[in-house]
């Protein structure tokens, strides 16, 4: 060793010292464990329900009638300039008003619409470009091209977890992964510890749906003993080390994974709920996965996320009128029974629920251009304009903000991007999203990069 090194290393273990007194007085025990935001939070959970491939806003939450006098024509050519498009293509559903707030739901979203009064539904979303891969990133990380931190990340690095035996985030996605697979759910430059964890769903026995759950050849008192050596050295190996996310994430995984095993048996067997509840999330995949999400947020989870399908379900370009009502038929039911139980255990007010996808669809039909099954009244992607709605967690509900043109393909009144919704969730969660930062390669990265405004008038 030179002497510049043994300096270099005497240095910085008296400040590891120091900041180990300082961290454990903050919270900082582990990089999982709990934290306080910037300011009081409203909501100290999020549940995301995703609905991959870009639900069509006009069909679900944006009604518009003037496709029906239009329909069969092109739309007016101020629309018909900023991109080429087809005819007027009418929803085939009927919209009426739910609730006291009246706000205006089409039917095949009944159920949800029961609780019109609870929903915030913002009809100006819009977005950067019309491709899947960009538009996810954009949604789940805030960029379109770069790779960053996913929302969920970013929200377990600052408020930690309520469970130090589960994963503080945990993504729900079946029968394979989506488009940019696990860059949806990544840490990025965070540490390793804040990313997301993947859950197939699509699997029903515990071994399979979490794999190597059970140690079947060693004796707990054993592992543990095994544990201990392992975490002694792995100390002893980054003592002479710089800094390595790479290795504290491994060290992280290897610890919380033999946590889990005390915990993960118990909040995935769905077995273990009274036959009512299962029976109001209903027995499908959707419904498995939104009663799994609920007993996850309940056990302590900070963020889940759940995937209406991995294959791009709402990437309705043909056949909208069965594919749409297949697909809400899909989500109805379990949506609004994960709504009732959350209000009947108490944790509707402290739980942002977001509904949405990376972008909507267009008010006209698919070009017969795009593929062989176009034309079949399908809709095309739509960056300009689509809708998400927000409930719980301190959202003002009842309320219908923003809107779309008459035709439902822009955004006009009240336009909100993704960077003012991301800002609006940190809110929402006690984050000032201009302070809420990470330094990383010399500069300040944050999850709204360099925009986004919150949406007071959705705050309750």
């Amino acid at each position: 060793m030179t002497r510049r090194e043994l300096w270099r290393r005497f240095g910085a273990g008296l400040g590891q010292i120091g900041l180990a007194g300082v961290f454990q007085q903050a919270g900082f025990g582990g990089p999982l464990s709990p934290r306080s935001p910037h300011f009081a939070p409203k909501a100290k959970r999020l549940i995301h329900i995703f609905a991959n491939g870009g639900p069509s806003h006009v069909d679900t939450f944006d009604p518009k009638p003037a496709l029906a006098k239009f329909a069969g024509q092109p739309l007016p050519v101020h629309l018909r300039t900023e991109r080429r498009t087809g005819s007027a293509l009418p929803s085939p559903f009927e919209f009426r008003r739910f609730g006291k707030s009246g706000i205006e739901i089409s039917d095949v979203f009944s159920k949800v619409g029961a609780h019109a009064d609870d929903l915030c539904v913002i009809r100006s979303m819009h977005t950067e470009v019309p491709n899947h891969e960009p538009s996810l990133m954009m949604m789940n990380c805030g960029a379109t091209q770069q790779s960053r931190p996913s929302v969920g990340s970013w929200l377990v690095y600052g408020l930690g977890s309520e469970n130090q035996n589960l994963p503080g985030f945990i993504s729900l996605c079946a029968g394979g992964l989506p488009v940019r697979g696990a860059q949806n759910w990544k840490s990025a430059f965070l540490p390793g510890a804040y990313q997301g964890t993947h859950i197939d769903t699509r699997e029903t026995e515990l071994d399979k749906l979490v794999e190597n759950v059970r140690n079947r050849l060693t004796r707990p008192e054993d592992q543990k003993r095994q544990l201990g050596l392992l975490e002694a050295m792995n100390r002893e190996h980054r003592q002479t080390r710089e800094e390595d996310q790479a290795l504290e994430a491994r060290v992280q995984s290897f610890e919380l994974a033999f946590r889990m095993q005390m915990e993960a048996e118990d909040v995935f067997d769905l077995s273990k709920e009274p036959r009512h509840i299962r029976d109001a999330y209903g027995d499908t995949l959707h419904g498995r996965q939104l009663l799994m999400a609920r007993r996850l947020l309940e056990k302590g989870v900070r963020v889940v996320q759940i995937w209406h399908g991995a294959g791009q379900p709402w990437d309705t370009h043909d056949d909208i009128a069965k594919r749409v009502k297949t697909l809400a038929g899909e989500s109805d039911q379990p949506i609004a029974a994960l709504l009732t139980d959350l209000k009947q255990r108490g944790l509707f007010d402290e739980t942002l629920v977001l509904w949405g996808g990376e972008f909507g669809r267009t008010p006209v039909v698919e070009l017969p251009a795009f593929g062989s099954n176009a034309g079949t009244a399908g809709r095309d992607h739509n960056s300009y304009g689509f809708s998400v709605w927000m409930a719980g967690g301190g959202v003002k509900g009842g309320t219908v903000y923003g809107a779309t043109d008459d035709f439902g393909f822009r955004s006009e009144t009240d336009r909100v991007h993704v960077h003012d919704l991301h800002a609006t969730m940190l809110h929402l969660l006690g984050f000032d999203h201009e302070r809420f930062t990470f330094r990383y390669a010399g500069r300040d990265f944050r999850l709204t990069d360099v925009q986004g405004q919150v949406v007071k008038k959705v705050l309750a």
